[in-house]
């Protein structure tokens, strides 16, 4: 007799998944330091719907997870904690750095990697001593504003503003304004650097 298959132990249900939304929000939100109240303004949702999701008492529903998605900038399937398929798509796996929040966008460990950050407000970070290394660093910023110390020079940037430098160079990177600093960045092995500059170059005479 042709037995059915057997489910696998180590998967979880659908009920683990369904329970494990509302813990992954609020740790999610933790990470971005956003209230609900400035949440549930940037994607509709009332404050007491988005409480009742992250403690459980509230089923999370396709029409509540996209507006989340879209407002914390990851893959639905972060929000559900849907497992790898194979596809190319990068799954983001947030980490806490002090104050800041760092999110890989790239796989490998070699080469070019690229990553975005979220400095939170008035993070001059735990040691403004100006540091060198090899290679070099790209950044750019999308919102907030951003303090570069390199070398000699100081540069406060906006969004839309990029820099790129030869981290030989001492240099130290914070946020001293009001709000979260968001920016991409690429760090690149010795050799391997972006074509931007980090001033404008002078003008002939």
């Amino acid at each position: 007799m042709t037995r059915g298959r057997e489910a696998n132990p180590t998967e979880p249900t659908t009920a683990d998944v369904v329970d494990a939304v509302g813990p992954r929000l609020r740790a999610l939100r933790a990470l971005r330091g956003t209230t609900l109240a400035a949440l549930a303004e940037r994607t509709g949702i009332s404050v007491s719907t988005l409480s009742r999701l992250e403690s459980g008492r509230r089923k999370p529903t396709l029409e509540l997870l996209l507006p989340l998605a879209r407002a914390h900038q990851v893959p639905l399937d972060d929000l559900v904690g849907a497992p790898a398929t194979g596809d190319p798509r990068v799954h983001l796996k947030p980490e806490r750095r002090g104050g800041r929040v760092v999110i890989p966008l790239t796989r490998r460990t070699g080469g070019v990697r690229s990553f975005k950050q979220l400095i939170a407000p008035h993070d001059h970070g735990t040691d403004t001593t100006l540091k060198t290394h090899e290679g070099y660093e790209w950044l750019y910023v999308l919102s907030g504003r951003l303090r570069l110390v390199l070398g000699n020079e100081v540069f406060d940037l906006g969004p839309g503003e990029v820099v790129e430098f030869d981290t030989h160079t001492p240099h130290w990177v914070g946020n001293v304004s009001d709000q979260v600093t968001e920016i991409l960045c690429l760090y690149g092995p010795q050799g391997e650097r972006a074509h931007v500059r980090s001033k404008p170059a002078a003008r002939p005479d």
